[in-house]
């Protein structure tokens, strides 16, 4: 039917209220025409036909045809010839000439609103582009909006297909001028993504290239690094042969995703150009072309980093900042980060805490604050390495005023904000002040993923189990070290504090000792180790482990390796100024040299860690070992003045706390029947009651009632008392008995 404006109707019917639903779809093609599709196949064709009913009878003709329905479906799109032919008799063929044109001018765009259509299709009759539009939308033409106020649309993938189609073999002269008139705009709009990918379509290499020099720099800000190493990738090698400065912009763009093959030989293509004169090279930007030098001596360094030579990166690190120009700030500051990370993979944690407090600053001042979210992570895990522990709290909640006064436009947070919030828990619970640290988790968990990097989730978790485990709920702190371990993703610094550790800390300290030694076993720590500054936080772990054994079976070989083992731990901590391990082994030491019968040996231990202790005010520590640790607490506290830091620290530290005891072996007066054991497991997994009974194959009332007499043996009355009765027991790792 013929519409207002003189458009040919789809139908009386908005395009929507001919759409299928998944499940009619299914139907449609299963029921009615027989099909014997899998379901993935349903919903491809689904999405590609977008329900559309008359779309999805063409297909059905076509797959009459087919022997492989499967590829049948992968394929199937605009370029279908019953699509085609219905599309174009009845739709396209029917319209007037200048509805017509601007249906194929607009097909090369994703999304149409109606400026951009005036500056890919000029209006010819004076209707402007959202009049065009408004018109299409009432004539039902296969158009979807975007938005609830129709300010944005899009073609239907289909009918899109066919006008792109129609556009290539009616005027495939003009295709290139479209494309270049949508850069065009995008590029005024400051959409740089859209303005490169029509450039690249209209296979105008040199507006490319222009559009990715100009904007490089602020897309390196905003982290979206990746649409350079995209670019990289999409644009022909002979677009860079006389371009130093897009030569350097793509060589970020890929090292910054993690693409090293061919770096190499892209920075020597640099450096010979850089030798010729400048009249006879392409640049947009002069000053761009004089920060290459240093740009080429930052990724060398990147790579003799990456290649295991911190030495050289190092090195390489320090040209980059001799020769950056003045107010280079970003190639000063990434430099000083990269010197920053190559002495910390060395151990040489007060020379990369030097470097690292030059990067921020500088790269600060260039605008990259995601980038100083990141380091501040790092030099606040050096800080606290160091002894520095108000350092770092004042290195995370300046990164957090940083993260909340530079909000990208568009955007709510900042990635990295929830990051900085999990760090103030950190430190916050190294000063005991727990409700602070669920308070910055609770703020973390509210901001959600768009606030995080991509490691936080793990760290979320630590956080989380520390806790937990401060609130004497170990087994809660286990299942969230245990998620920890699931979700984590590495960076570029060196994981000193591997989250199996962690849950090996946790579990010496409920008592569960075959699993803590299964973990030394597994990761091959042994007291007899080289001792390195990465395995510092295992090993000292492991004498945890050791201390707890020998507080169960009063066995004195594992008290005897873990003094051993503590000693030698404080010797190359002190060498390396780590005086937040010099804390943790000192009261560990006193613990130790306690148990040993070296009662002033002991007393010398602890009174060095809390003189240590208060000037940045370190307590969790302290509380940690409260049961062995309070009445030696008491007699340092009896040396030092009212006001001393023991005694302080004593007002923290419970006078006793109850100490796990593992009872593998011992027998339970009523026994778990197999059945029982079988729920009991699975209560320590996440599934609920309903899904514990589809996976036993039983009904919801036989769980309930095994559970009950679960918790009646174990003498508990939740599910959580359960597992870790049950862990206690060694009814769970296999070591004890019914």
């Amino acid at each position: 039917m013929q519409g207002r404006g003189g458009l040919q109707l789809v139908g009386g019917h908005k395009f929507a209220d001919l759409r299928f639903t998944g499940e009619e779809v299914a139907a449609y093609l299963h029921d009615l025409h027989g099909f014997d599709l899998t379901s993935s196949e349903v919903a491809s064709l689904a999405t590609r036909t977008e329900g559309w009913v008359a779309a999805l009878q063409l297909a059905a003709i076509s797959l009459r045809d087919h022997d492989d329905p499967s590829t049948f479906v992968a394929g199937f799109a605009g370029d279908d010839r019953f699509v085609v032919d219905y599309l174009a008799d009845e739709v396209l063929n029917r319209q007037p000439d200048d509805v017509r044109r601007f249906l194929l001018d607009t097909s090369v765009l994703d999304r149409l609103t109606g400026p951009l259509c005036d500056a890919v299709s000029p209006p010819a009759t004076g209707r402007t582009g959202k009049a065009m539009l408004d018109a299409l939308d009432r004539a039902n033409l296969f158009l979807v909006p975007l938005d609830g106020r129709r300010t944005w649309y899009r073609y239907h993938h289909l009918f899109g297909d066919v006008l792109r189609s129609h556009l290539l073999e009616e005027r495939p002269g003009d295709v290139p001028d479209v494309h270049r008139r949508a850069s065009g705009w995008y590029a005024e709009a400051g959409q740089v993504e859209a303005a490169v990918g029509h450039a690249l379509a209209a296979s105008d290499v040199d507006r490319a290239a222009d559009l990715v020099e100009r904007n490089f720099r602020a897309l390196g800000r905003e982290r979206r690094e990746d649409l350079v190493s995209r670019w990289a990738h999409e644009l022909p090698d002979d677009a860079v042969r006389d371009r130093p400065v897009l030569a350097i912009a793509l060589i970020g763009g890929l090292m910054a995703g993690n693409e090293f093959d061919g770096v190499d030989r892209r920075l020597d293509h640099v450096e010979q150009l850089l030798t010729r004169p400048a009249a006879d090279l392409v640049y947009v930007d002069g000053d761009e072309l004089a920060r290459v030098p240093a740009a080429v001596a930052m990724y060398r360094a990147a790579l003799a980093l990456i290649g295991g030579d911190p030495a050289g990166a190092v090195a390489r690190a320090q040209a980059a900042i001799d020769v950056a120009v003045e107010g280079d700030d970003l190639v000063v500051g990434a430099a000083a980060a990269l010197s920053g990370l190559a002495s910390w993979s060395t151990g040489d944690i007060a020379s990369a805490h030097a470097s690292y407090a030059r990067s921020i600053p500088a790269l600060t001042r260039a605008g990259h604050i995601a980038d100083v979210l990141g380091c501040s992570i790092a030099m606040a895990d050096m800080e606290l390495r160091l002894g520095r522990l108000r350092d770092a709290d004042r290195t995370f909640a300046h990164a957090l005023e940083l993260a909340e006064a530079n909000t990208p436009q568009g955007a709510t947070v900042m990635r990295g904000t929830a990051d900085m919030l999990v760090g103030l828990s950190r430190t916050a619970w190294y000063r005991n002040d727990l409700a602070a640290a669920a308070e910055h988790l609770r703020r973390a968990d509210e901001l959600g993923e768009a606030a995080s990097l991509p490691q936080n989730p793990y760290r979320w978790r630590v956080g989380m189990a520390r806790l937990r485990a401060a609130e004497g709920d170990l087994t809660a702190a286990l299942e969230l070290l245990e998620d920890a371990e699931r979700v984590y993703v590495g960076d570029y610094s060196p994981n000193v504090q591997p989250v199996s550790a962690s849950r090996a800390r946790v579990l010496a300290a409920r008592g569960d000792l075959e699993e803590a030694r299964a973990w030394a076993r597994q990761h091959a720590v042994t007291t007899d180790d080289e001792l390195s500054y990465f395995r510092e936080y295992e090993h000292i772990t492991l004498a945890r482990v050791l201390l707890a054994e020998h507080t169960a079976t009063g066995s004195p070989q594992p008290l005897q390796a873990a003094v051993a083992l503590l000693d030698r731990l404080l010797a190359a901590a002190t060498d390396g100024g780590r005086m937040g391990t010099v804390i943790e082994v000192e009261v560990l030491r006193a613990v130790a040299y306690d148990a040993a019968g070296e009662h002033g040996m002991a007393l010398e231990a602890l009174a060095h860690a809390v003189r240590l202790a208060e000037a940045d005010g370190w307590v969790r520590v302290f509380v940690d070992s409260a049961t062995a640790g309070h009445d030696l607490l008491r007699e340092v506290a009896a040396t030092q003045p009212a006001s001393g830091y023991a005694r302080v620290l004593l007002t923290a530290v419970p006078a006793a706390a109850p100490v796990p005891q593992p009872v593998q072996g011992a027998e339970l007066i009523d026994p778990l029947s197999d059945r029982e054991l079988d729920v009991l497991r699975l209560l320590g997994s996440d599934l609920d009651g309903p899904a514990i009974a589809r996976r036993l194959v039983v009904s919801l009332n036989t769980v309930r009632t095994h559970t009950k007499h679960i918790y009646a043996k174990l003498g508990v009355n939740n599910r959580r008392g359960a597992v870790s009765r049950a862990h206690q027991l060694g009814l769970l790792s296999g070591s004890g008995r019914r």
